[in-house]
């Protein structure tokens, strides 16, 4: 599961720093990545990560019931009583926590956004998705700064404005698949605004109203990361650098986006190496 951090979209724990970042910030990866396989159906065959919540290996694609199991062993990460928590990433954790003084919140959140994911599969307005956005997307960043003992009331409103930001950014790249999973991201407002139907998104290729539609999300996607882009000035060193990348991955993706023509349809655009390499340099130099 962890070596999946390699194709993600923006960097998780990269070379360039301090190897006790790193390895809290795989930590936390770990979890993110595990509630997400839990939420989308995407665990492991066999049902070993059932057993290993202390479910039945028949319960392996019981959503609900896992991401209770998950909590419960979330729990025991921030509990001084035996027993400890049952899942190896989960174990993995706890040092984490501990170090960094991190609280249950920005986890409970991400587990409460995959729960919403199986009740809720359409969003009728902006408003919707950006609260969605709040559990699923925005205790990331939070804790990111938790784990570099960065977080501040202002960096806090900086980060939630980015991660939300990219949260739109792979709803974008992401349309058909995620229509293959009877979801929809893109606000139904939206949708009727530019006259976009369900029919529509499940074409090969997108149409010139699906295309101004994604144009549109673009274009707030971007305005998002801008607001959100001082965070990197705020800090200094390798810090500076990693949430540089998460910016530019963010920019370099939207640009990707652009030049498919806005066509998200037959497949989620990505950037090239060098684009988001380009991006981190225009966004240092822009936030310096």
């Amino acid at each position: 599961m962890l070596d999946q951090a390699a194709h993600e979209n923006f960097p998780v724990a990269p070379f360039f720093l301090p190897r006790a970042w790193r390895a809290d910030l795989m930590a936390l990866y770990g979890f993110a990545r595990l509630v997400d396989d839990i939420g989308d159906g995407d665990l492991a065959p066999g049902g070993g990560d059932a057993v290993l919540l202390g479910l039945d290996r028949a319960q392996y694609d019981d959503r609900p019931a896992l991401l209770d199991a998950l909590e419960a062993d979330l729990h025991r990460v921030f509990s001084d009583r035996a027993p400890g928590p049952k899942h190896p990433l989960m174990r993995r954790l706890g040092p984490t926590v501990r170090r960094c003084a991190l609280t249950p919140g920005p986890f409970l959140g991400l587990i409460e956004a995959n729960r919403q994911d199986q009740r809720i599969s359409r969003y009728a307005t902006y408003g919707d998705l950006a609260a969605y956005c709040e559990l699923s997307a925005n205790p990331v960043g939070r804790l990111v700064l938790g784990v570099t003992g960065t977080a501040s009331p202002e960096r806090i409103r900086l980060s939630d404005a980015i991660c939300t930001a990219l949260q739109i950014v792979e709803h974008i790249q992401d349309v058909a698949e995620d229509l293959r999973r009877d979801r929809i991201y893109l606000p139904a407002e939206d949708m009727k605004r530019f006259g976009v139907t369900e029919a529509d998104l499940a074409a090969p290729t997108g149409g010139p109203s699906v295309r101004a539609l994604v144009a549109f999300e673009v274009e707030r996607a971007g305005e998002l990361l801008d607001q959100g882009a001082p965070l990197v000035d705020s800090v200094h060193g390798r810090l500076r650098l990693l949430l540089a990348g998460f910016v530019a991955g963010g920019r370099a993706a939207l640009q990707a986006v652009a030049a498919a023509d806005h066509d998200v349809l037959p497949g989620p655009p990505k950037p090239t190496k060098l684009s988001l390499l380009r991006e981190v340099g225009a966004t240092l130099r822009r936030e310096g």
